[in-house]
């Protein structure tokens, strides 16, 4: 048993964070991947790419999932909480919103060349419905979750 949603952070930080790093220019890979029910998409920052084009990227692809499911929970996964890897909980996260419509989850990571100080990673869980949302934070925010 493992916590994989702790409490989430506001989408208004999360662009905030996200825009801070990416103003920076160079000096992050980055790695962005949305899973839905019908499509997957995924936008790679390499050292060739732009932050401006790696930006862009995002945004739209931002802007498209927003018209699908506009209620999103933002969770920020952080190693000194000594958080799971974020592929565990980005697939935990797909696994347990199977059963909502139209949910789509978006996986975030900006990674420094430097040092992992500035790594940004973030879970966002989007569903259709506020009624969606709210019945997936009492279902699992904050509590134990099966591994399986």
């Amino acid at each position: 048993m493992a916590v994989f949603f702790t409490t989430p952070i506001s989408d208004t930080s999360a662009f905030k964070m996200i825009a801070e790093r990416l103003s920076r220019g160079q000096g992050f890979d980055g790695y962005f991947n949305i899973y839905g029910d019908d499509d997957e998409l995924t936008i790679t920052w390499t050292r060739g790419t732009t932050a401006d084009d790696f930006k862009e990227q995002v945004t739209d692809a931002l802007r498209s999932t927003w018209q699908r499911a506009r209620f999103w929970l933002v969770y920020q996964r952080n190693d000194r909480r000594n958080d799971l890897d974020i592929n565990e909980i980005r697939s935990a996260a797909i696994r347990l919103s199977r059963s909502y419509l139209e949910t789509a989850i978006v996986t975030l990571s900006l990674l420094g060349h430097a040092d992992n100080a500035d790594d940004l990673e973030l879970i966002f869980v989007c569903f259709r419905e506020e009624s969606e949302r709210r019945n997936f934070r009492v279902r699992y925010e904050g509590k134990f979750v099966r591994e399986s």
